[in-house]
């Protein structure tokens, strides 16, 4: 994890709660001693120095996330240099899409908009059609919604939301019960959540009915 900020420590810390073994870096050594004790190794060192990076060991992961913010040449050179030492695969966070689009081309596998996903996320839950909601990059989504009028008091199967709005119904969540997967039998009840996929806009479409 290289880029202790916001986004870089929520990334290694769950991580880390996974189970997984997190090498981060930052230049500031501030930051450094902050996070010292939460992570597996926390290491102050230029990210955009290809040397320092194999002397601590960087090149001896398979993935790598660059959380570099607001210092776009740092971010640049950094997924470079990440390349160049062999990293197979490479996340790293973009502000923008133009910054995102030269970090592709420096070799970043997944580029990611934390801010830019996160506003959409916000937007809609303020609507208040969705509880929840996830967008990817192929304009797939996923979202947990209330159920429609249209499906509360009869069986999946029954109500035929996919046939009728393009959406399939991943897993139905009652109030004080565990989530179950969705199956043709499985009944809604009137307060019942339903979690949904499908393309970005059916699910939308889908989550204004309720």
């Amino acid at each position: 994890m290289i880029g202790l900020g916001r986004f870089g420590t929520a990334v290694a810390s769950s991580l880390t709660r996974l189970g997984h073994e997190v090498l981060a870096i930052d230049e500031s050594m501030e930051l450094v001693q902050k996070w010292a004790t939460e992570f597996t190794h926390v290491v102050q060192a230029d990210s955009t120095d290809e040397e320092a990076l194999r002397q601590i060991g960087a090149d001896q992961f398979d993935r790598a996330v660059v959380g570099i913010g607001t210092d776009i040449e740092a971010s640049v050179l950094t997924v470079l240099t990440l390349n160049e030492l062999g990293v197979r695969e490479v996340w790293a966070k973009a502000i923008n899409k133009k910054h995102g689009k030269i970090l592709e081309r420096v070799g970043a596998r997944h580029v990611v908009y934390p801010e830019s996903a996160m506003g959409e996320r916000v937007a809609h839950m303020v609507t208040g059609t969705m509880i929840d909601f996830i967008e990817f990059d192929d304009g797939f989504a996923i979202a947990r919604t209330a159920a429609p009028s249209g499906a509360v008091g009869r069986t999946l199967a029954e109500s035929a939301l996919r046939s009728q709005y393009g959406v399939t119904v991943v897993g139905v969540k009652r109030p004080g019960a565990d989530f179950t997967y969705a199956r043709p039998e499985t009944f809604v009840g009137e307060f019942d959540e339903l979690i949904v996929s499908g393309a970005t806009k059916k699910v939308e479409r889908f989550a204004g009915l309720s």
